[in-house]
């Protein structure tokens, strides 16, 4: 418990990780540095901090904790069925399109999982905010995570054919400062759009227009009313090149190609549960019905 503590930052937090009461965690701890004799942490009002004697212990306890969970681990390992909390991290778009409509069948072949799902577009912190994974799209830059790679994911440059009536197609992406170009607040390197061409030239541009947002779903409405040019990922972009209603822009011009990846936190053993929960999106997710181009 002195290492969930340790961990968590606070009394509540760990209490909440572990499934017991805030009391019952600060009566083991006070048990701790008595059988000890000295405290283990600085309290007051607002704060909890390690005393010196704490952090010499702390890095022994950490490893305690984790043979603990290994433990807890293998014996999951020994059940027929993966059980137990999972906390989930998804961005909003694609967990909506395609993990929400696997759930049905995720939770009837794993009647003992929990899913707690947590869809924003905003990368969490794994680690600081207590998730046991994520679905990530994009090239990961955080090397703390273990990544899966379950699949690529193309971006697409997009407009509506009344757009392109009104104001003509570019040719090149030099050309895209004329236009008015709508762009996604989450990206994960940087705003700028990268293009690169089969004969090895590069082009950067930063993207000027009317709206910016956070969730690329809010993108479709301005974009269908032929208001712009935008960047959207395969899985969103697929259904709508498909039937017409978006055109593709720059088709010989290749822009930064992501891929979706399982991610979990690399300083933890990965339990039975959360094994189970890679190799089902693995299995599922590989191969998307929403790709225009062979994943080779």
């Amino acid at each position: 418990m002195f290492a969930k503590v340790a961990e968590e930052g606070s009394y509540a937090a760990a209490s909440r990780a572990m499934g017991v009461s805030v009391p019952t965690v600060s009566r083991a701890v006070a048990r701790l540095e008595a059988r000890l004799g000295a405290r283990l942490f600085n309290r007051t009002s607002r704060q909890l901090a390690l005393t010196e004697f704490g952090q010499r212990m702390v890095e022994q306890a950490g490893a305690l904790y984790r043979q603990a969970e290994e433990m807890e681990s293998e014996a999951q390992e020994l059940s027929v069925q993966p059980r137990g909390l999972v906390r989930l991290a998804v961005p909003m778009a694609f967990g909506l399109r395609w993990v929400a409509p696997l759930l049905p069948e995720l939770l009837a072949q794993y009647p003992g999982l929990e899913l707690d799902l947590h869809l924003s577009d905003a990368t969490v912190d794994l680690v600081a905010e207590g998730f046991d994974a994520a679905l990530r799209i994009a090239a990961l830059p955080d090397s703390s995570l273990v990544a899966r790679r379950i699949c690529p994911v193309s971006q697409f440059l997009v407009a509506a054919p009344a757009y392109l009536a009104r104001h003509g197609q570019p040719t090149h992406p030099r050309e895209l400062a004329d236009h008015a170009c709508m762009s996604y607040a989450y990206r994960a390197r940087s705003q700028v759009w990268r293009f690169s061409h089969a004969d090895g030239s590069e082009h950067d541009v930063v993207p000027h227009g009317p709206l910016r947002v956070t969730n690329s779903d809010a993108l479709i409405a301005p974009l269908l009313a032929g208001m712009g040019i935008a960047e959207l990922p395969e899985f969103i972009a697929a259904q709508y090149l498909a039937d017409g209603r978006l055109a593709q822009l720059l088709p010989e011009w290749r822009m930064t190609q992501g891929g979706l990846y399982f991610v979990t936190p690399s300083a933890r053993t990965r339990p039975r549960k959360v094994q189970a929960l890679a190799d089902f999106f693995v299995e599922r997710l590989a191969n998307p019905q929403w790709q225009l181009q062979p994943s080779g």
